[in-house]
């Protein structure tokens, strides 16, 4: 169901932009990159975190890391780590396919200012081997994401 949803979204919200479906892995960075051919920071990682009580994606460079400094001064706390169950509950994609799209739940949407240097990214598309190309400015403003320096 989930990339069936990441479809419907971008049919109804961007239809010009393709997701590609691979017959290879794209779960881990490493293996997006690979898949897609394309240098591990242009990675969109999704993650799903909990800040206080409020549960935030946050869409970082494949080659970054979230820092808990960095992060707590951005939000006022440090972040919690969800499970993958509560993951895919809360956006309706399994971990390895978190994206910003077509969510089970309206949830704020951050960039990292990692995701700046590239003109383009590849964030997964709702399934361990689905993704999409799309052009950085593009996919804030369609996520409607606030840029964040956490990493």
């Amino acid at each position: 169901m989930s990339l069936a949803s990441v479809r419907a979204w971008f049919a109804q919200h961007a239809p010009d932009i393709e997701v590609l479906v691979t017959e290879t892995s794209s779960a881990t960075v490493s293996e997006a990159a690979s898949t897609h051919g394309v240098e591990p920071g242009q990675i969109g990682k999704t993650i799903c975190v909990r800040a206080g009580e409020k549960v935030l994606l946050i869409v970082t460079s494949g080659a970054a890391r979230l820092d808990n400094r960095k992060f707590k001064t951005a939000f006022g706390t440090r972040p919690r780590m969800l499970g993958a169950e509560e993951v895919l509950a809360l956006t309706g994609h399994p971990v390895g396919g978190v994206c910003p799209f077509g969510l089970a739940t309206d949830l704020p949407v951050y960039c990292d200012v990692s995701l700046k240097p590239f003109d383009v990214v590849v964030p997964a598309a709702g399934a361990g081997n689905a993704a999409v190309k799309i052009p950085t400015a593009r996919m804030v403003e369609l996520t409607r994401a606030q840029w964040v320096e956490v990493c």
